[in-house]
């Protein structure tokens, strides 16, 4: 490289590569005078600077990321993967694909602290073989809703308040009261499994249901789980939250990077679980319910590869803000369940990246695949690259020069769909019991922790609200209702006699506050995926 070359590699230009001369002043008429329009560079850089920031995420909009690779193991529950699935990725022992995972909390903001009571977002984008695969989910293997039609109003009932602009447990706890199939994940959410110590140390699940297909075109249910290796699981109290907000509300994306940096890189092992692709009558719930667990004991947890996250991302807008993720973005040997939910956020998770980053999103490097990119897709905002041979037919079929149809393998999966088009709830909601067992295996300080939080957060909560929440909570249990009764009436009291009664607790979807009661902590945090 010539001295020149290396200059020049330094100097400062504009987007046209004109070399900026001086960055610190606009052009005048005099030293004072006003500013004249000819300010090319000045209204480059200015423009450039109000468009700096795309339209934040309505949800997951607070995020951090990595790159790291997933190696797979070949086999499932000891047999060839392929015989459930034709998935390359999957196929071969040793066999490693590059991924991007964007990690995140998801009701509050960009700006809003990481030590928030709120699911955890955990997308894997993997770049394979034959294009890229997105396993799109959270931290928590189940969700409030099960029906995608009640997305919208979940979302705006656990955002702040449209007239105040204030966080409101209130619209909170009035969308769950009226929504108990929620039960299962308030539970969770409540108890330290709401509050994941960071990023590197939470599991994660795709939490709908997904397809694996064979080449014979067979099908089975699929779910797929993230559990953590050698950084273990860790969780956090209301106490201990508070303490790390009051010092550091980037504490989680901190931890993150920095056991990058170090060479202390993050483990986790995917894990599936099985289920032939019918209505199972056996069980007491329907399987393509998102709010429910597969129990273990008959579809167990099956390892198939672990990921490994080696490498920080060189810049944050360009990967991680810019980093954009679809749970219909499936490969070969990957298809969809009949999932309500799923089906909703098929559609909805990539429209919002088309209006969030612009209809040429798929060309950014960071979620452009590493295979060839052909289709016959026009224009569009920042479109910077034709992905066809022949630019002149953009159309098909052609003869003369346009794209091919790809060649089939193998057989498609023709799942039997057969019914009258109908808008009804499914049959088997059971929204208490899987509620009830998870409140029965907490131990006795988790419980302590969930009804402290519960209660501080209900006590703000009109006498209906509360009834009727008891009311659920004590058909999942009724220990469980009876402790939130008791500690509401005690709360209530409290507030009448205008002082505090030692119950309070924060920790609301969005929003924390002081004064949370100190449970034990010291016993230590759940260690045992559930």
């Amino acid at each position: 490289m010539s001295e020149s070359e290396s200059k020049q590699d330094h100097t400062l230009t504009n987007r046209q590569g004109h070399p900026i001369t001086d960055n610190q002043s606009i052009r005048t008429v005099g030293s004072r005078g006003p500013s004249t329009l000819e300010n090319y560079d000045f209204l480059e850089k200015i423009t450039h600077f109000d468009r700096e920031r795309t339209p934040e995420r309505v949800v997951h909009a607070r995020g951090a990321g990595a790159h790291g690779v997933f190696e797979a193991y070949g086999k499932v529950g000891g047999e060839p993967v392929s015989k459930y699935t034709r998935a390359k990725l999957f196929q071969e022992k040793g066999k490693t694909t590059p991924v991007f995972v964007r990690f995140s909390t998801v009701i509050g903001g960009t700006g809003s602290p990481e030590t928030l009571r709120d699911p955890r977002g955990f997308a894997v984008k993997f770049y394979t073989e034959d294009g890229n695969w997105d396993l799109v989910g959270n931290n928590l293997k189940i969700f409030f809703i099960r029906d995608a039609m009640k997305f919208p109003d979940m979302v705006h009932a656990f955002k702040n308040d449209p007239v105040t602009n204030l966080p409101d447990m209130e619209r909170f706890f009035d969308f769950v009261s009226n929504s108990p199939e929620a039960l299962h994940m308030i539970t969770f959410i409540f108890s330290p499994w709401g509050i994941p110590a960071n990023y590197r140390q939470m599991q994660g699940s795709g939490v709908n249901t997904y397809k694996w297909v064979n080449d014979k075109g067979e099908g089975v249910l699929v779910k797929y789980h993230w559990e953590p290796l050698k950084q273990g699981i860790k969780n956090l109290t209301q106490r201990e939250a508070d303490e790390i907000q009051a010092t550091n509300f980037n504490h989680a994306t901190q931890d993150l990077y920095e056991a990058i940096e170090r060479g202390d890189y993050p483990e986790w092992e995917l894990c599936v679980q099985i289920m032939s692709d019918d209505d199972h009558p056996e069980l007491d719930f329907d399987p393509l319910d998102a709010t429910k667990l597969w129990p273990t004991d008959k579809f167990p947890f099956l390892p198939v590869g672990k990921m490994t996250l080696n490498r920080n991302p060189t810049n944050y807008f360009a990967e991680v803000e810019q980093s954009a993720f679809g749970t219909g973005v499936l490969v070969d040997g990957l298809d969809f369940s009949d999932d309500k939910l799923l089906q909703g956020r098929t559609f909805s998770y990539s429209d919002t990246q088309r209006y969030r980053v612009g209809a040429n999103y798929l060309q950014l490097p960071i979620n452009a695949p590493n295979t060839p990119v052909a289709t016959n897709q026009e224009g569009g905002q920042m479109l910077y690259k034709v992905d066809r041979p022949d630019p002149h037919v953009n159309y098909e079929p052609s003869t003369i020069g346009g794209l091919d149809e790809a060649p089939k393998k193998a057989k498609d999966h023709e799942p039997y769909v057969q019914g009258n088009v109908v808008r009804q709830k499914i049959e088997r909601q059971n929204d208490y019991k899987q509620a009830g067992e998870r409140y029965r295996l907490f131990e006795d300080w988790e419980r302590e922790e969930l009804i402290s939080n519960l209660v501080g957060n209900l006590s703000t909560c009109r006498k209906k609200i509360q009834d009727d929440m008891v009311s659920h909570l004590t058909q999942c249990d009724p220990d469980y209702g009876e402790r939130v009764r008791k500690g509401l009436e005690a709360a209530m009291a409290g507030m009448k006699a205008g002082g505090k009664d030692g119950m309070e607790a924060g920790g609301e979807l969005g929003v924390m506050h002081p004064g949370a009661a100190d449970v034990a902590a010291q016993k230590g945090h759940p260690a045992e995926p559930y």
